[in-house]
C-alpha cells in the first residue's frame, strides 16, 4: 500500500513540474491597440525583470555572455536600451495561413517564440520571416496574442508600436530569372518567395517610431551599385543574367530599413535586412553575389551621404549622412569565418571605423568545443551544415556597449524546448543611451 501511494506522489510531481514548464495558453490576451499614447519611460529598467541579485548572470566583459549563463538573462540597469533581432521562422506555405494559425492563441511554435521574448525582455525587436500583410495583422496578432499574455512564471512584454514592412519575397518579377523556360515560379520573384509577404520583417518597440523618417530600399536596382559583384559563369565567362534583366533586378531579396525609434531627445536608427543565402545556386554564384552586396549596402549607406546611386522608395537619393547612433541588425545570412558566403561584406561592415562588433556567446560552447565546425559566436542550427553566426545587432561605435548575448540554452536548461521554435536563435545587446 504505501508502495502505491509513493508511486502516485511522483506521478503527482511530474505532472506537476510538466504544467508549469509549458506556456500557459488560457490566460486572455490584452485588446491590440496599435501605438499606445503610453510609451515605456524613457530608458527606465523593466519593472516585470527581477532585481534580486540571485536570478543574475555572472557580469562579463561586454560583448561576451557565460556560455552556460545564456539562458539566464541579466536585468536591464536603468539608462540601458536592450535591443534583438530573431529569425522567427514564421512563414506557411500561402498567404494567410500564419495569421489563421495565431487567430486563437494557442500556436505552439508561437508560444515559444513568446516565451523567448518574454525573458529576454527587449527594448527594440527585430522580427525576420514573419508574413508582411497592409494592415501588419500578422505580427499584431503575435504581439497582442502571445508577447502581451505571460503566465505563471513570466510577465507579457506587449511593445506599444509595431511596423510591418513590404518585401520582394514572392512579388512575381515578370521575368524567367532562372532561365527555365517557366516564368511566374518562385525563383522568378525579386526574392525567392511562394507568396507576397513570405519571409518578411518587422520592428516593434517600447518607444516611438518616426513614421515620417523612415527610409526602405525595397526597389533599389542592383545594377545601380558601384562596382557590384555581377555574377559570371566561370567556364564560359559570360555573365548570368542578360543586360536586360541585369538592369531591372533590385537588390535587396526582401528589403532594407532604416526605422528611427525616438529614445527620449534622441533617435536610434534601426538598419534592418535580411540577404538571400549565399547558396542554392550553381558555379556563377549568384547568390552569393547577392547577399554579399546586400551586406556592403550597408557600409556603402554609412559612407555615402551624398552617392546619388542610392535612391529610397521614396525618390530620396544619398546615404545615412548623421552622426545619430544607430544599430544594424538581422539574419546577414553570412558568417565572417566559415560557409559558402564572400565573407569580406560582413568582415567590412563589422570592422567599420562606425562599428562595434559585440561578438555575443551563448550556449553553443558550453555544448561543443569551437572547431571549424562551430563557432564560438554561432547564432543558427543549420543541422548537417553546422553552426554559424548569421545573425546581428551591429551597434554605432558612439553606443557604449554594456552586455550581449544568444538566448541559446544548454542542454539541460528546462528553456531548450523554446528553441525548437525556430533555427535562428535571439541576438540581444544593452547599450548605454546617450
Amino acid at each position: 500500500m504505501n508502495r502505491w501511494i509513493c508511486v502516485i506522489a511522483v506521478l503527482a510531481m511530474v505532472i506537476t513540474g510538466c504544467a508549469k514548464s509549458e506556456p500557459d495558453a488560457t490566460v486572455s490576451a490584452k485588446p491590440s491597440d496599435s501605438d499606445s499614447t503610453q510609451s515605456a519611460s524613457p530608458i527606465a529598467a523593466d519593472p516585470a525583470v527581477s532585481s534580486d541579485p540571485n536570478t543574475q548572470a555572472p557580469q562579463s566583459m561586454p560583448g561576451t555572455v557565460n556560455s552556460h549563463e545564456a539562458s539566464r538573462i541579466p536585468p536591464k540597469p536603468d539608462g540601458v536600451v536592450r535591443i534583438a533581432t530573431f529569425n522567427v521562422s514564421l512563414y506557411g506555405k500561402a498567404p494567410g495561413q500564419i495569421l489563421e494559425r495565431l487567430a486563437d492563441g494557442k500556436d505552439q511554435q508561437a508560444e515559444r517564440i513568446a516565451a523567448i521574448v518574454q525573458t529576454v525582455r527587449p527594448d527594440v525587436l527585430l522580427l525576420n520571416e514573419i508574413d508582411f500583410d497592409e494592415d501588419a495583422a500578422t505580427v499584431n496578432a503575435l504581439n497582442d496574442l502571445f508577447f502581451a499574455v505571460g503566465n505563471t512564471e513570466r510577465d507579457g512584454h506587449r511593445f506599444d508600436h509595431v511596423r510591418s514592412f513590404p518585401s520582394n519575397t514572392g512579388v512575381d518579377s515578370g521575368l524567367d530569372l532562372d532561365d527555365n523556360g517557366q516564368p511566374g515560379q518562385p525563383n522568378d520573384a525579386w526574392g525567392y518567395g511562394v507568396y507576397e509577404g513570405q519571409y518578411a520583417m518587422a520592428v516593434l518597440s517600447r518607444f516611438p517610431i518616426q513614421d515620417e523618417q523612415i527610409r526602405t530600399f525595397q526597389k533599389l536596382r542592383w545594377a545601380s551599385m558601384p562596382d557590384p559583384q555581377v555574377p559570371v559563369d566561370p567556364e564560359s565567362g559570360e555573365t548570368y543574367y542578360d543586360e536586360d534583366v541585369w538592369n531591372q533586378l533590385r537588390l535587396s531579396s526582401k528589403n532594407h530599413i532604416d526605422v528611427p525609434v525616438q529614445i527620449g531627445e534622441r533617435a536610434l536608427h534601426v538598419f534592418a535586412s535580411h540577404p538571400t543565402p549565399p547558396v542554392f545556386d550553381g558555379p556563377e554564384d549568384h547568390n552569393g553575389c547577392r547577399n554579399h552586396d546586400e551586406i556592403r549596402f550597408w557600409t556603402d549607406y554609412l559612407d555615402g551621404s551624398s552617392d546619388a546611386w542610392m535612391i529610397d522608395d521614396a525618390g530620396n537619393q544619398g546615404g545615412f549622412g548623421s552622426d545619430a547612433p544607430f544599430v544594424i541588425m538581422g539574419d546577414l545570412n553570412a558568417d565572417p569565418v566559415r560557409g559558402d558566403g564572400r565573407r569580406d561584406a560582413i568582415i567590412g561592415l563589422l570592422e567599420h571605423d562606425r562599428t562595434t562588433d559585440p561578438q555575443a556567446s551563448g550556449a553553443a560552447v558550453a555544448e561543443k568545443e569551437p572547431s571549424d565546425s562551430v563557432s564560438p559566436h554561432a547564432t543558427a542550427d543549420f543541422g548537417r551544415n553546422g553552426w554559424m553566426r548569421v545573425d546581428y545587432v551591429v551597434p554605432d561605435q558612439s553606443l557604449e556597449l554594456h552586455d550581449s548575448g544568444v538566448f541559446w540554452p544548454g542542454p539541460d536548461s528546462p528553456q531548450r524546448y523554446w528553441i525548437t521554435a525556430s533555427d535562428h536563435r535571439l541576438v540581444w545587446i544593452d547599450v548605454v543611451w546617450p
